[in-house]
């Protein structure tokens, strides 16, 4: 995403770089590929294979008993590799072990007799740690005809009631620590001195928490007060990382965006337990938990925020030793040979001389090269934490389509009247005929279940759903249709009709599909504009397009299918989407790369992932989120991308056609445009006026370092 990376500006002679041989240029152009090619690898590759199927190893908790009885407990438990278990006299010891996060869940087990046990949680420790505890604990329970109650005894605020608010925090701290060098090593190298760039990181630091904590408190109501815990760990986690991106730039230059964002965020995102729980990770996550920028500070804000600060100061160490590590060799490498080169970027002797702000772009002066610098990681960084702040911190059911079934049509009407009232808003409720036509819509995900009343007395209710279509919404749907039985006195029997496979047992294999084609789409017009401003018109990128995106679907298919084993099947169909949907999304965002440079890419971010995420219903379910995604489902490229996986993988292509309409639409008018931006441009260098990209001005040749 930061092109800067991949090549310098230069002068531009009839389409070509002048003086340059093939050798140069064909290095050049494969530089183009390498980076988005390893950018879209590093991170789609690391959370599918830690995430496609990811299971307890390890998982500590507690069990409060003694004797005989609890001590057997403990040893079934320690017999597998699931779980960790440890015996604790008291309940209060468990739940002190629950504050400190030193267990991520506990059972009391009967006393004097009893047939009732306890399954402690702490839901603000995590929503997906939380399920797993009980998941882990309840079979104890039921082997021992014990009956069960939960008790959350660290629940999450309503304002976040899914727990995400220290997530994206922590996410926007790592943004802000390490995009902005990408920039700066380009347009304003001479600040990357440590006496010019502590001060500039300091006040950068303590802004960009307090715009954070703003977006998550006041704006979005994730979060309430603390404002001085996001100044405090959001100033640290931002220095920590800015210093160790600082020492990465003076040693290897723009590429340092590359190892950058493979510690801050790829390896960060499984190691940070703030999404998944990290004993859901392998071992080397596990271990990277404990040295990561981003678990320190999103478990330093998880503390404070939660847990009374409890295991607070050991986060706070890993970022300072992050700090005064990467401070220390920043120095040793200023005192070095080479002092303050930057590999791969020309010195400026004179600051206030014009160079280019983005990559690719014209030639600017020192004022807008300052602005260029916080401006362009400050909107990323507002786009991806406002928006996903936004879509995700409250989830709330709404206008979820279901169906009744009944033996008497008049029996389902009344029933379906009966929940529209009661559940006004939340519910949709029709009638369908029959039980096969009921799933038939589940499977089409018309509906996201149906309900279908007893046939006969003494008989159960039976709520059909599919955790394929979306775990969170089968989750949500159950969740409403249990307590209703109950209150009636009817048994309820839970039907998957299409269940997830054993290398997808969260659901996000297709969202995680869909989001590499569209990424591998984006940045790759991303990187050309920067990389290769020579390459201006539609007839000299098209063939360009068309191989990167057969070359990256193929590769996709082979790294989530063959390597990791995700995937399975649909081989071919998976590649054609794919190629079609990187293509498309290629197009779309050379619209707006080819007339406002760089900076468009600021607006495809928006478009095509801030606001697709939410409206695809692979993670979250659209019936979850705001309403406002809702009708984005319908229309953008991300979503059609990742129900195209998903409908392949479980549902046998239905509606594929409808999505692959949808893609092969943006792509047209992405076409359409770029072919209109052709004729601009002709018009312009025909006309002697000033042509962005083709003129020695506009793309000034970076003087080489010997030449100094």
């Amino acid at each position: 995403m930061d092109t800067e990376a991949v090549i310098e500006a230069a002068d531009v002679v009839d389409g070509r770089p002048p003086g340059a041989d093939r050798k140069e240029q064909i290095i050049r152009m494969v530089a183009l590929f390498v980076m988005p090619f390893l950018m879209v690898t590093m991170m789609f590759a690391t959370y599918m294979s830690t995430m496609h199927s990811p299971h307890p190893r390890d998982m500590p908790v507690a069990i409060v008993g003694s004797g005989a009885t609890a001590q057997a407990v403990v040893d079934g438990l320690n017999a597998g590799d699931s779980t960790e278990a440890t015996l604790v006299a008291t309940r209060d010891d468990a739940v002190d072990l629950l504050h400190d996060q030193d267990a991520a869940g506990a059972l009391v087990l009967p006393t004097d007799g009893g047939a009732s046990a306890t399954i402690l949680t702490a839901s603000a420790a995590g929503a997906s740690q939380n399920a797993t505890v009980q998941q882990l604990l309840a079979p104890v329970a039921v082997q021992n005809s014990w009956q069960t109650a939960t008790e959350d005894v660290a629940p999450l605020p309503s304002g976040d009631s899914a727990g995400i608010a220290v997530l994206f925090a922590a996410m926007g701290m790592m943004l802000a620590g390490y995009v902005p060098l990408s920039i700066m090593v380009m347009g304003v190298p001479h600040l990357l001195r440590l006496r010019r760039f502590l001060p500039v990181l300091a006040g950068w630091s303590a802004l960009t928490s307090s715009i954070i904590w703003l977006i998550l408190g006041p704006v979005v109501g994730a979060v309430e007060g603390h404002y001085l815990t996001f100044l405090g760990v959001g100033t640290l986690a931002t220095a920590a990382v800015g210093l160790a991106q600082l020492l990465l730039s003076k040693l290897i230059g723009p590429l340092a965006v590359l190892p950058g964002m493979l510690l801050w965020v790829v390896f960060g995102m499984p190691a940070s337990n703030l999404a998944l729980s990290v004993h859901n990770m392998p071992g080397f996550f596990q271990f990277l938990h404990g040295v990561l920028p981003l678990p320190a500070a999103g478990e330093a804000l998880r503390s404070v925020l939660y847990f009374d600060g409890n295991g607070l100061g050991t986060h706070l160490i890993v970022l300072a030793v992050w700090i005064v590590a990467a401070l220390a060799l920043c120095l040793l490498k200023e005192r070095s040979a080479s002092g303050n080169m930057i590999p791969g970027v020309p010195p400026i002797t004179d600051p206030d001389s014009k160079a280019p702000a983005l990559a690719g772009g014209p030639a600017r002066s020192k004022r807008f090269r300052y602005v260029a610098a916080a401006g362009f990681p400050l909107a990323i960084l507002v786009v991806v934490v406002g928006a996903m702040g936004f879509s995700m911190h409250k989830p709330q059911p709404h206008d979820i389509p279901v169906v009744v079934v009944a033996a008497a049509p008049g029996q389902a009407q009344q029933t379906a009247a009966g929940l529209n009232a009661q559940l006004d808003g939340i519910l949709d409720v029709t009638v369908a005929d029959t039980v096969d036509e009921a799933t038939e819509q589940i499977r089409s995900r018309d509906v996201v279940a149906a309900f279908v009343l007893p046939s006969a007395p003494d008989t159960p209710a039976t709520l059909y759903s599919a955790s394929a279509a979306n775990a969170s919404q089968q989750s949500a749907i159950r969740a409403i249709f249990q307590p209703i039985t109950a209150a009636q006195g009817l048994s309820l029997t839970l039907t998957d009709v299409q269940p997830l496979s054993e290398t997808d047992t969260g659901g996000s294999n297709s969202m995680y599909v869909g989001m590499s084609w569209i990424m591998a789409g984006f940045l790759f017009l991303a990187v050309l504009r920067g990389g290769a401003p020579h390459v201006r018109r539609l007839p000299q990128f098209l063939p360009l397009l068309g191989g990167w995106a057969i070359g990256m679907s193929v590769w996709l298919w082979f790294l989530f299918d063959v390597l990791i084993g995700a995937i399975t099947g649909n081989a071919l169909e998976m590649i054609a989407y794919g190629a079609l949907t990187i293509f498309s999304v290629s197009l779309a965002t050379g619209v707006l790369t080819r007339t406002v440079g760089l900076a468009g890419i600021i607006p495809m971010m928006v478009v095509l992932m801030m606001a697709g995420v939410p409206a695809s219903g692979g993670g979250m379910s659209v019936y979850l989120v705001p309403e406002v995604f809702r009708p984005l489902q319908d229309v953008l490229p991300l979503p059609a991308a990742v129900d195209i996986a998903r409908s392949l993988r479980y549902f046998d292509g239905v509606g594929v056609g409808q999505n692959l309409l949808v893609i092969a639409i943006w792509g047209a008018v992405g076409l359409v445009l770029n072919l209109v931006i052709d004729r601009w441009l002709k018009r312009r260098s025909d006309s002697g006026g000033p042509d962005a990209g083709t003129t020695p001005e506009a793309h000034p040749r970076l003087v080489p370092a010997e030449a100094h």
